[in-house]
């Protein structure tokens, strides 16, 4: 990777950071992602997929939100496909996926991985589980299809948990 691209990845990265973390405190999770402009897609799944009330619901909640990039990143027309009314029960399963019952905060993730010699088992909402591991000083979600997804930012609070922003969707099986 060249330092441009780094160095634009981080900037990104920073700027939603710093957006979402002045917007956040007094918004729950929803009003957070509609009002960061890098989570439109995010927030049309979450309402195509009729989960706008759970998250918006007391929690606590973490979400590992996928940015607008994440989602680009997905096969052509898969998108399109998961937002159909009649793909609403995969959607849920998709974005549940995302979510980790009670506030699990960057360091307690990095303690859960120290702990269990290198890596850290999570269960999501969806039941599924996902892996959590560093890899060059950052931390890592593998999803239960082998795909890695890079948390980019951290520990962006609001009234009823919190979200760590990643670089890609993750899939469960």
């Amino acid at each position: 990777m060249n330092t441009q691209r780094i160095l634009k990845t981080t900037l990104i990265a920073l700027t939603l950071f710093i957006s979402t973390s002045i917007v956040a405190q007094d918004k729950n999770i929803v009003e957070t992602a509609v009002a960061t402009d890098d989570f439109s897609t995010l927030v049309a799944a979450v309402t195509a997929a009729k989960l706008v009330g759970v998250l918006s619901s007391e929690g606590p909640f973490t979400v590992f939100a996928p940015t607008n990039a994440a989602f680009d990143k997905l096969p052509s027309g898969t998108l399109e496909s998961l937002l159909k009314t009649e793909s609403k029960k995969t959607l849920q399963k998709i974005l549940t996926y995302h979510v980790v019952s009670g506030a699990v905060m960057a360091s307690d993730l990095i303690g859960l991985i120290n702990k269990n010699n290198g890596k850290a088992i999570v269960e999501t909402v969806s039941g599924n589980k996902l892996t959590a591991q560093l890899k060059g000083g950052a931390v890592y979600l593998v999803d239960e299809a082998g795909n890695w997804s890079k948390i980019t930012a951290t520990d962006v609070n609001t009234s009823n948990g919190v979200i760590h922003i990643i670089d890609s969707v993750l899939l469960p099986k």
